[in-house]
C-alpha cells in the first residue's frame, strides 16, 4: 500500500496563507501600491514598480489558491468589464507599436487582477478600511514632505514633483506628482473616511482627524477640477441620503426624479456649453484641454471605429508625439478618460467604457439606496467621483483609478447580478453562495 505524500507546507503555513489576516495584508499593500505608484517610480523606477506589482499578483494567487474552497465564482466578473479589457487586448493587433501596446495592456490587466482579488476576497467594509488605511499613510507622508520642502528647506523636491509652495498655501502636489492627482486622491479619502466614521469602523477621534487631513489636502491642492468634482459628489450625497430616508413605497419616485434632474442638467449644460466654456476659459488650463481634444479629434478621423490601439498613459511615440508637438505641451494623457478611450479604442471601446462605468454606477446607486448599511454609499460616491473626474482627467483608466473602478464594478455586480437572478429563478438546486 502506497504511503500518501507529505504536504509541501506545514499546516500552520497553509492556515496562514489561507487566512483572512493574510488577505487583509495583501489588500492593504495593493492599495498602497496603487495609490503610491508615482512615489515608487520616483524612488526605484519602473523596474521596481513592476517587481512589486508582479509580487503582489503572486501573493494574491497564493491567497486565492488556499481560499478557493470558500469562494463563489459565479457572476463575479461583469460582462462590461470583460468586453472593455478584451477590446483593449484585441487593439494590440492594429496599434502603431504593438510591443508598447502589448506591455501597456499587460499593465492594465495587472491592476485589473489585483482589483479582482480585493473585490472577491474582501467584504465592502473591509475594502473601505483597506483604502482608508492606505490613504491615511500616503496623505500624511505627502503633508510631511510638503512641510519639509516648503517650510523647512524652502526648496522643491524635483524628483518627487514637489514644488515646495506650502508656505504660500499651495498648490501642493504631495507624493502624487500633480495637484489634480493629489486632490482626487484626497477626495476619495474624504469619502472613505466619512464612511469609516459613520460605520464606526474606526474610533471617532481618528475619523475626525482623518476627515480634517483629507479636507486640508483637497484645499491645498488648489485643483479647480477636484473642486468641481467635490461639488458634484456633495450634491450626489445629499440626493442619495434623501432617497435612503424616503419610504420604500415611494423610493422609485425619488429615483426617477433624480434621473430626470441629471438628464435635464446635462441638456442645459450642453445647450449653454459655449457660454460656459467662455466663462471658464479665464485660465489656460481649459484652453489647453480644448486645443488637445481638437487635435485628437482630427487624428481620430482616420480610425474612428477601432482607434489607435491601447497604450494607457501616453508614450513618446506617434501619434501621441505628434499631438504633443501640435499643442506645444507635453501631455501624458488625453486629459479626459472619455476622450482618451475614444482615441485609443475608437467608438467600440468608448461604448464599452460607458457601459462599464454606467452599469457599475447604476448598480452601486441602487444598492446604496436600498441597503440599510451605509457602507454601500462608498461604492456609489466613489463611482460618481470617477465618472465626474473622467470629464477632465484620465484617472479611471490607470493604476489607482482603474483599481477602484474594477473593485467597485465587481462589488456592485456581485450584489446585483442579472445572471445570478436568472440562476435563482431557474429550476433545480443551484450553488449556494458563500460570503
Amino acid at each position: 500500500m502506497a504511503t500518501p505524500s507529505a504536504p509541501l507546507l506545514p499546516s500552520a503555513a497553509r492556515d496562514f496563507l489561507g487566512s483572512a489576516m493574510f488577505a487583509s495584508a495583501i489588500s492593504s499593500l495593493i492599495f498602497l501600491t496603487g495609490f503610491g505608484t508615482h512615489l515608487i517610480r520616483s524612488l526605484i523606477g519602473w523596474p521596481g514598480l513592476m517587481t512589486i506589482v508582479l509580487g503582489l499578483i503572486g501573493l494574491a494567487a497564493v491567497s486565492l489558491w488556499f481560499r478557493r474552497t470558500h469562494l463563489e465564482w459565479h457572476g463575479t466578473l461583469p460582462i462590461s468589464l470583460i468586453v472593455f479589457v478584451g477590446w483593449a487586448a484585441v487593439s494590440i493587433s492594429w496599434a502603431t507599436f504593438t510591443t508598447v501596446s502589448g506591455v501597456r495592456v499587460g499593465y492594465l490587466l495587472a491592476f485589473g487582477v489585483l482589483g479582482f482579488y480585493v473585490a472577491v476576497l474582501r467584504d465592502t467594509i473591509q475594502v473601505v478600511r483597506a483604502v482608508g488605511g492606505a490613504l491615511r499613510i500616503l496623505l500624511i507622508v505627502s503633508l510631511v514632505l510638503e512641510v519639509f520642502s516648503g517650510v523647512l528647506i524652502d526648496m522643491p523636491i524635483r524628483f518627487l514633483g514637489i514644488e515646495g509652495d506650502l508656505a504660500s498655501l499651495g498648490p501642493i502636489q504631495g507624493i502624487f506628482g500633480t495637484r489634480n492627482q493629489l486632490g482626487f486622491v484626497a477626495l476619495i479619502a474624504l469619502i472613505t473616511f466619512a464612511v469609516e466614521t459613520l460605520t464606526h469602523s474606526i474610533p471617532r477621534t481618528l475619523g475626525r482627524w482623518s476627515l480634517l487631513l483629507a479636507a486640508v489636502c483637497v484645499l491645498l491642492s488648489g485643483s479647480p477640477v477636484v473642486i468641481g468634482v467635490l461639488a458634484v459628489v456633495a450634491v450626489a450625497s445629499l440626493a442619495l441620503f434623501g432617497v435612503r430616508r424616503a419610504a420604500a413605497s415611494v423610493r422609485w419616485i425619488w429615483q426617477i426624479a433624480i434621473a430626470a434632474g441629471v438628464i435635464i442638467a446635462g441638456v442645459l449644460v450642453w445647450a449653454v456649453r459655449g457660454r460656459l466654456l467662455s466663462f471658464l476659459n479665464a485660465g489656460s488650463e481649459l484652453e489647453t484641454r480644448l486645443r488637445l481634444w481638437q487635435e485628437m479629434e482630427r487624428y481620430l478621423a482616420t480610425n474612428p471605429l477601432q482607434g489607435w490601439g491601447w497604450v494607457g498613459a501616453w508614450p513618446t511615440t506617434p501619434p501621441f508625439l505628434w499631438l504633443n508637438l501640435a499643442t506645444g505641451k507635453v501631455n501624458g494623457t488625453g486629459l479626459s478618460a472619455y476622450v482618451d478611450v475614444y482615441f485609443q479604442l475608437g467608438l467600440v471601446g468608448f461604448v464599452a467604457f460607458l457601459a462599464l462605468l454606467g452599469l457599475a454606477l447604476v448598480r452601486a446607486w441602487l444598492l446604496a439606496s436600498d441597503k440599510k448599511s451605509v457602507v454601500y454609499v462608498w461604492l456609489a460616491l466613489v463611482l460618481v467621483a470617477l465618472a465626474t473626474v473622467s470629464l477632465a482627467e484620465s484617472n479611471a483608466l490607470f493604476e489607482s483609478g482603474w483599481l477602484l473602478l474594477v473593485v467597485c464594478s465587481i462589488k456592485a455586480s456581485r450584489s446585483m447580478s442579472w445572471r445570478e437572478a436568472l440562476r435563482r429563478r431557474a429550476p433545480g438546486p443551484g450553488p449556494v453562495p458563500v460570503e
